[in-house]
Protein backbone atom coordinates (compact mmCIF):
# COMPACT_ATOMS: atom_id res chain seq x y z
CA UNK A 1 0.00 0.00 0.00
CA UNK A 2 1.14 3.29 -0.94
CA UNK A 3 1.57 6.51 1.38
CA UNK A 4 -0.75 5.08 3.99
CA UNK A 5 1.65 6.41 7.57
CA UNK A 6 2.33 9.86 7.61
CA UNK A 7 5.13 11.36 9.71
CA UNK A 8 5.20 14.93 11.14
CA UNK A 9 9.28 14.89 11.00
CA UNK A 10 11.85 12.62 9.87
CA UNK A 11 12.77 11.69 13.12
CA UNK A 12 9.69 10.33 14.70
CA UNK A 13 9.45 6.99 16.46
CA UNK A 14 6.03 6.82 15.30
CA UNK A 15 4.06 7.51 12.43
CA UNK A 16 0.24 7.99 12.18
CA UNK A 17 -1.90 5.94 10.21
CA UNK A 18 -3.92 7.77 7.35
CA UNK A 19 -6.30 4.44 6.30
CA UNK A 20 -7.19 1.54 8.61
CA UNK A 21 -4.35 -1.09 8.08
CA UNK A 22 -4.58 -4.84 8.51
CA UNK A 23 -2.14 -6.62 10.67
CA UNK A 24 0.59 -7.92 7.65
CA UNK A 25 0.00 -4.93 5.33
CA UNK A 26 3.34 -2.98 3.70
CA UNK A 27 2.52 0.14 4.20
CA UNK A 28 4.74 3.32 2.41
CA UNK A 29 5.43 6.19 5.13
CA UNK A 30 5.83 9.71 4.15
CA UNK A 31 6.57 13.06 6.00
CA UNK A 32 4.50 16.18 6.02
CA UNK A 33 6.95 17.80 3.19
CA UNK A 34 6.75 14.26 1.03
CA UNK A 35 9.93 12.90 1.95
CA UNK A 36 9.47 8.83 1.76
CA UNK A 37 10.69 7.23 4.97
CA UNK A 38 10.03 3.40 3.11
CA UNK A 39 7.71 0.86 3.85
CA UNK A 40 6.62 -0.66 7.11
CA UNK A 41 4.96 -3.99 7.39
CA UNK A 42 1.99 -4.01 10.23
CA UNK A 43 2.41 -6.63 12.46
CA UNK A 44 -1.56 -5.69 14.11
CA UNK A 45 -4.38 -3.77 12.98
CA UNK A 46 -3.77 -0.02 13.32
CA UNK A 47 -7.05 1.60 12.85
CA UNK A 48 -6.99 5.19 10.90
CA UNK A 49 -5.51 8.65 12.89
CA UNK A 50 -3.12 5.60 15.25
CA UNK A 51 0.20 5.51 16.14
CA UNK A 52 2.29 2.74 14.35
CA UNK A 53 5.75 2.16 15.46
CA UNK A 54 8.24 2.81 12.95
CA UNK A 55 11.35 0.52 14.60
CA UNK A 56 11.42 -1.72 17.80
CA UNK A 57 11.11 0.68 21.09
CA UNK A 58 12.66 -0.75 24.00
CA UNK A 59 10.20 -0.24 27.50
CA UNK A 60 11.07 3.35 29.28
CA UNK A 61 12.38 4.74 26.54
CA UNK A 62 10.71 8.43 25.08
CA UNK A 63 8.55 8.35 22.05
CA UNK A 64 9.23 11.37 19.92
CA UNK A 65 6.08 12.52 17.66
CA UNK A 66 6.59 16.11 15.83
CA UNK A 67 10.27 15.68 16.68
CA UNK A 68 9.55 15.98 20.44
CA UNK A 69 9.05 13.72 23.12
CA UNK A 70 5.25 12.94 23.68
CA UNK A 71 5.36 9.74 26.18
CA UNK A 72 7.13 7.03 27.62
CA UNK A 73 6.98 3.06 26.74
CA UNK A 74 5.18 0.85 29.61
CA UNK A 75 6.18 -1.96 27.49
CA UNK A 76 8.47 -3.15 24.59
CA UNK A 77 6.48 -2.13 21.24
CA UNK A 78 7.88 -3.98 18.00
CA UNK A 79 8.27 -2.03 14.77
CA UNK A 80 4.91 -1.78 12.73
CA UNK A 81 2.98 -2.73 16.26
CA UNK A 82 0.11 -0.34 17.54
CA UNK A 83 1.26 2.57 19.78
CA UNK A 84 -1.47 3.71 22.04
CA UNK A 85 -2.56 3.93 25.85
CA UNK A 86 -1.64 0.01 26.32
CA UNK A 87 2.01 0.99 25.80
CA UNK A 88 2.63 4.35 25.86
CA UNK A 89 2.21 6.85 28.81
CA UNK A 90 1.68 10.61 28.15
CA UNK A 91 4.24 13.33 29.25
CA UNK A 92 1.48 15.82 28.78
CA UNK A 93 0.15 15.25 32.58
CA UNK A 94 3.05 13.54 34.26
CA UNK A 95 5.17 17.25 35.20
Amino acid sequence: MKHAILLHDPTDDVGVAVVDLVAGTEAGAVTLDGLSIGLIKTVENIPLGHKIAMHDIPKGNQVLEYGYPIGMTTASILKGAHVHTHNLKSLRWSR
